[in-house]
Order: C-alpha cells, then structure tokens, then sequence
C-alpha cells in the first residue's frame, strides 16, 4: 500500500540539507532540528497529482516570506509500485520543479509544485496486465539549498524533513466502510440535517477495481482515478441536490465478469445507507463509467424500482466477443423504465460508443443521449474513453438543462 502515511526520516528518505554548502556560521548555529511535511494532493480529471508539499515551519517562529524563493528547497519524488507489475515500470524517479513559495494560513511554508494533465506527478500507475490502477508508494525528499530568515533576521538552516500523510480534501471527505458482505465502500455525506437527502451511488471503471490476488483492495482508487464520485460531492453538485449522500463501492473484480452476482452485494451496501443514514429513498440514483457504466444498466434491470435515474457512462451492453451472449439483451433495455440519460464519446475506441451507447438508447424507451466528439478540457485532449469527464463537471445538457439537474428533479 502507499507509504506516504508513514513517518520517515531523513536519513532514511535521503532528506537532508544540501551538503557542502558555505554558509555564514550564523546561519549554521541557527538549526532548529526537523520538520514534517504533508503532501497536497488533488484529483484532477486525468487522475490524483501532488500539487504541493506544506512544511510544517510554524514552530520555528514567523518566517520573513522576503527569504523565500523557488531555489531555497529542492523536491525530489521517488514513486513504486505496491505490487508486482510483471517487469512494467509505472513509477518515476525524478525532481519536482517548485513554481511558486507562499506561507500558509498557519505561517507553514507551502511549495507550489508545477503539476497539469499529463504531467508527472501522479500517485496511481496504471499494471496494464493486471488492468489495474494502484496507489504508488511515494518517497518525497526536501532538501534545504539556502537559509531562510524570520521576521527578526534570524537565518534558518533546518537539518530534516520528515514525510507526514497525504492530503487530499475531496477524497478525504469520504469514509471508509465495509458491508456485511465484505465489499468495501466510501460514503461522502452532507452536513448534518434533519430532512432525508438524496442518495448518489457511483459505480467506478474496471481500472479501479481491486487486484485479490496480490492482496490489493484500497478502496482508495475508486476517488483518486478521476472526478467521477468527487464531482457529486462539490459544493456546486450539493447545491444542485440540495445535499446529497456520495456512496462509492470497490468492485473485488471488474463489475462486467459477474454482474448479477454483483447487483445484490451493491444493494446490500444501499440498504445499509438508507438505513443509517437520512437518505430519501425516492431519490437514489445511479451513474457509473465504462465497467461502471455496464453496472449502472444492470442494476436498473434487476432493481427496476429502486432508482430515480440512472446515467452510464461509456457502458457496455453487447458481447464481450464474437459468440458470447450480450451483456445486457435486448429485451431487458427495453423493458428499463428509470429516467436514463446516456452518455459516450464517437471517438470512444475502447468501448464502440455505436454497438453499446447508441444502441441502448434506441432501446430504453424516453432515454436521454449525448455524444460528444471527443473528450477535451482546458485544451487538453483524453482518450475518447474518458468522457465521465463531462458528467464529472456537469456538462452534458438538453433542452437547456444540464445531467445534475435533470437528476435533481428525478423522484421514484
């Protein structure tokens, strides 16, 4: 698993001042000991990066930001794999450029690391035989390159940095549970209420599954792959559903290898949040993306009454391969009577948007579809696969109206 939440020196991580240094011997009497530091991590639509690193300084006193420039630390980030990868290098050991250097709000010294789509910089690697998203275990080291001052002058040499946890606000929010049955799940709800709200159930890709074998379940990946459950959770998406329950379930396999033994244990997981939780039970809905996307599908087939609307994302529904039975047959999409709306990309070349997404909106009768041409954010490009970007931001609309809240307004 990711050690970021471990404590390590730093002669254990090779964190230390940069040796050989000429410094004024004032500056090299002024050695306050160590520090530690959080990682700052934050989910962008292409997977989790680490943005910045906070040193927690504010002990040593208030820090002139006068001192401060993007040469005085030094990030390096070394970054592995928790389990076997079969000879596939999906880490990086390199330096992190720092763009910018700012105190915090509690006087810490916060570097800003340069981080976009696309970028280094990610806490997932990708097995490709396992099919598999994992946590990285990551090894930061700070080193010190030139003394800061405090607001009275005195310089400041720190002779250790001491990795702490990684912080991540948005997946954080969400709490880790475990079901009856085993499965795991995270649970985001909103402040404490009275009246019953909403519940969103998210069904993520194959790809953030767990890897059984190797003893991988996290239960983590399924917040740091993408925006799919965390777009439910942000103040514009709580606004829209006048508070809503987020909960995440983690497949043990992919959800398209067994379906219909998966639909109970995720209704298992409902039932217990409904229970425990003020949740309205008129309004739960379901979306997923690719396997999720599948799984969205089946379980308005199996629970027909449970859900107020349903959105599957790049999902399957036709063979896996020539000779194999659909997925989903025809005749239970026509027989789908939750407001559906569909969404896919054309350039889509994992899942053939044509044979599945189009195909079932031509059977779910009153079904909602948007198809987009490709799949682009901030000028950036994804694979045509990606498009639970857009549901993530709440872009697909019709008539006006946006995929949230056409949700919103969805009662069972």
């Amino acid at each position: 698993m990711v050690k970021a939440f471990s404590r390590r020196t730093a002669l254990a991580a090779g964190a230390s001042v940069t040796a050989g240094l000429a410094w004024p011997a004032a500056a090299r009497a002024a050695q306050p000991g160590g520090v530690g530091f959080t990682l700052d991590a934050e989910t962008l639509d292409g997977g989790e990066q680490i943005t910045s690193v906070t040193l927690r300084t504010a002990r040593i006193g208030p820090i002139d930001p006068a001192s401060l420039t993007t040469g005085t630390f030094r990030v390096h980030a070394k970054a592995t794999s928790p389990i076997d990868t079969g000879g596939q290098d999906i880490g990086y050991d390199l330096d992190r450029p720092v763009t910018a250097v700012r105190l915090g709000h509690h006087g810490d010294v916060v570097l800003e690391l340069s981080h976009a789509e696309g970028q280094t910089g990610n806490t997932l690697g990708y097995v490709n035989g396992k099919s598999r998203n994992v946590r990285l275990d990551l090894v930061y080291t700070i080193t010190q390159n030139t003394p800061v001052r405090l607001r009275n002058g005195r310089p400041v040499t720190l002779t250790r940095f001491t990795q702490g946890p990684l912080a991540n606000p948005e997946a954080d929010a969400f709490t880790h549970h475990t079901s009856h049955s085993g499965m795991k799940y995270r649970l985001y709800s909103p402040a404490a209420h009275h009246d019953r709200r909403p519940l969103i159930l998210w069904l993520h890709g194959g790809g953030e599954g767990a890897s059984l074998p190797d003893g991988y379940y996290d239960n983590e990946t399924t917040l740091r792959a993408n925006r799919g459950a965390l777009g439910f959770a942000t103040r514009e998406a709580q606004s829209i559903f006048g508070g809503a329950h987020v909960v995440v379930p983690q497949c043990t396999s992919a959800w398209m290898d067994d379906g219909p033994r998966f639909a109970p244990l995720i209704d298992e997981i409902l039932r217990e949040v409904i229970r425990t939780r003020p949740v309205d039970a008129r309004r739960v809905h379901v979306a997923g993306c690719s396997n999720g996307g599948y799984m969205s599908l089946k379980m308005t087939t199996v629970y027909p009454r449970t859900f107020a609307s349903s959105v599957p994302i790049c999902g399957v529904v036709a063979a896996r391969k020539a000779g194999d039975p659909p997925l989903i047959p025809d005749a239970e999409l026509a027989a789908i009577r939750t407001p559906t709306w569909l969404v896919a990309s054309r350039d889509d070349d994992t899942v053939d948007p044509q044979a599945n997404t189009v195909h079932a909106h031509e059977l779910i009768p009153r079904s909602e579809l948007t198809l987009y041409d490709h799949v682009v954010r901030n000028g950036h490009q994804f694979p045509g696969h990606w498009s639970w970007i857009y549901v993530a931001r709440n872009d697909p609309s019709t008539g006006g109206t946006h995929v949230w809240q056409w949700m919103a307004r969805q009662h069972r």
